[in-house]
């Protein structure tokens, strides 16, 4: 990634805005330590998260290929100069990190390194990170440290600026854990209701086939093969629930399988048919994707428990370089303004803010007995 040094508030400026275009942790670590690099021009930087049980949960490079880092084994422990900066939480500016006594070697496949600058992430009192560069792209008096005092402070700024954006992506990692599990209960509460729909019915059937056994065996046995249909529906729903009530894997699968996936489950839970379509729909950023699927969560859930809808359908389109959430259901549509009268949003607020977070338009059409559509529109990368 480095271009050569950078100095001044303009390369602080870029180093601070890069780090705040991300909210997922290892996105944020990668950039910090990219941004590090290139700002005091050094040949190496890595970023460690520590674990609980002395070694690193995360450990991100920048300056070591692939096949450098594969070769050199597994992550480091908290030992050394690492530990220094751990536990006595204090910055190192070392001319020569090998003469250091506290030094401890380094795997045969590990670069080989010289003066060093080492430097806490700090959140409050808690030591949550620590940021090492090492081999300054300068001339270097024998013994003396390319690290300036200069660049000591300049790492000092972006290290408390990346405590900051550490921080707000942990922040927001476990918000989507929080709402993906409050997903996740919502979708077995549906199938719950799905399931114990079906047991219900196949216990009034196999008593009405108990009643007709003896005085009309034919009607009787149509009724145990209803019985049989009925186990088989329930198993069927048993079995959604297993598969399909993880973690939605927006991340993994994209938004397009994670939407048909939802849908299904939906679709099984509700009397209304529900429907899912994506036609010429390329991958957009995490932020826009994730914004789409709550979106498209909040407008299904208002069509299925408050509309009496029995068709609802979702499309996802490509427009230009972004695309575009299409839900339309028909069912008892509403007055917009006088939703809005009455202090009721029917999650139009919370939709309307997550679609203008990611730079897109929302588009609500409905009316007393004509059903509702919702539109999100977002431009893509």
């Amino acid at each position: 990634m480095s271009q050569g040094p950078r100095s001044g508030l303009a390369a602080v400026s870029s180093a601070l805005l890069a780090m705040s275009r991300h909210l997922e942790v290892r996105d944020v670590l990668k950039t910090i330590v990219a941004s590090a690099r290139e700002l005091l021009d050094a040949q190496y930087a890595a970023l460690g998260v520590p674990d609980d049980h002395g070694g690193f949960a995360q450990f991100v490079v920048d300056g070591v290929s692939d096949e450098q880092w594969k070769a050199i084994g597994p992550l480091p422990r908290q030992h050394g100069i690492l530990a220094a900066m751990l536990h006595e939480a204090t910055p190192e500016r070392l001319a020569d990190v090998r003469k250091d006594p506290r030094f401890e070697g380094w795997p045969s496949a590990h670069p080989d390194m010289v003066d060093f600058l080492g430097l806490p992430i700090r959140d409050g009192d808690e030591v949550i990170g620590a940021l090492f560069l090492a081999n300054k792209n300068c001339p270097k008096p024998e013994g003396s440290c390319g690290f300036t005092e200069e660049d000591e402070a300049l790492l000092s700024i972006l290290a408390q600026h990346a405590a900051i954006a550490l921080t707000n992506a942990r922040l927001y990692e476990r918000s989507r854990e929080l709402t993906i599990a409050e997903e996740r209960s919502r979708l077995a509460h549906e199938l719950h209701d799905a399931v114990a729909q079906k047991l219900f019915s196949l216990r009034l059937t196999a008593q009405a086939a108990a009643a007709l056994v003896d005085r009309d065996p034919s009607r009787a046995k149509g009724e145990l093969q209803q019985v049989a249909v009925l186990a088989a529906e329930a198993a069927d729903e048993l079995r959604a629930a297993v598969v399909e009530l993880r973690p939605a894997a927006l991340d993994e699968d994209g938004l397009t399988a994670t939407l048909r996936t939802q849908i299904q489950v939906l679709d099984r839970a509700h009397t209304a048919r529900v429907t899912f379509a994506a036609r010429n729909f390329r991958a957009l950023p995490a932020s826009q994707e994730e914004a789409m699927l709550r979106v498209a969560q909040e407008a299904l859930h208002n069509a299925l428990r408050h509309s009496g809808a029995e068709h609802v359908d979702v499309t996802l389109d490509r427009r230009g370089s972004g695309a575009v959430l299409r839900v339309t259901d028909d069912g008892s549509g509403f007055e917009p303004k006088a939703i809005r009268r009455a202090g009721r949003h029917l999650g139009l607020v919370s939709m309307r803010d997550r679609t203008s977070g990611v730079g897109g338009t929302l588009t609500v059409e409905s009316a007393p007995g004509k059903g509702t559509t919702i539109e999100m529109e977002v431009p893509g990368g």
